[in-house]
């Protein structure tokens, strides 16, 4: 089995299992996804959900985040952890977005990369989430699953995106990338992954391997 074909049976597998998959992060606007994804960096999507809910009621606008005090802002995002780097980056990324894009998330990697604290899987997410383009998140639960499946022999992430674009669908790439992260929290564990009740056990290196050492 070639690992396009391996590829191809992976998404419909997750299809099946996560028909309804989104980003498991809340918000309205495109800046607020972008301002979440920045403050969920080592730190879990219903913490940053808890925070959010407050935090984009007191500050409705790019204007206000970037007029905020900076003092207060650390304070309103300390529970995400890391909060005078996330709490900077939101401010300077909010006063960016209304100096060089009028006001609006942009919509291509380059630009997104200009962005304060903003790397490829930020911007990936922009660009799938809020666009519709195809792209790939390798986010930390992706990688280990694409790495057990054999999709990919990388852990760094901008190499494993890359790996992935060339066996996953373009229509459904950011898709298959949000339901490995729920697949990754429900099945694929990266300490007792439980491979007795995955549906991919058949097409996956990993689960061969173990089969192969019980013997």
């Amino acid at each position: 089995m070639t690992k396009k074909q391996r590829a191809a049976l992976a998404e419909e597998a997750l299809a099946k299992l996560y028909p309804e998959a989104v980003c498991s992060l809340e918000y309205e606007k495109p800046y607020e996804l972008l301002f979440a994804t920045r403050l969920a960096a080592q730190c879990t999507d219903a913490r940053v959900n808890i925070v959010t809910r407050t935090l984009f009621v007191k500050y409705p606008t790019l204007e206000s985040f970037a007029a905020a005090d900076l003092t207060e802002l650390e304070q309103d995002v300390r529970p995400c952890g890391f909060y005078r780097t996330k709490a900077k980056s939101l401010k300077e990324t909010a006063a960016r977005l209304i100096e060089c894009f009028g006001g609006r998330v942009p919509d291509t990697m380059e630009e997104l990369l200009t962005l304060p604290g903003v790397g490829r899987k930020t911007a990936n997410l922009i660009l799938g989430d809020v666009y519709g383009k195809p792209a790939v998140v390798t986010d930390t639960h992706c990688i280990r699953i694409t790495g057990r499946l054999g999709l990919t022999d990388n852990t760094v992430p901008e190499k494993v995106e890359r790996d992935l674009v060339k066996l996953l669908s373009p229509e459904t790439s950011n898709l298959f990338c949000h339901r490995t992260v729920l697949f990754g929290r429900d099945i694929c564990r990266a300490r007792s992954p439980k491979c007795g009740e995955c549906p991919l056990g058949d097409i996956c290196r990993y689960h061969a391997g173990n089969k192969l050492k019980e013997e």
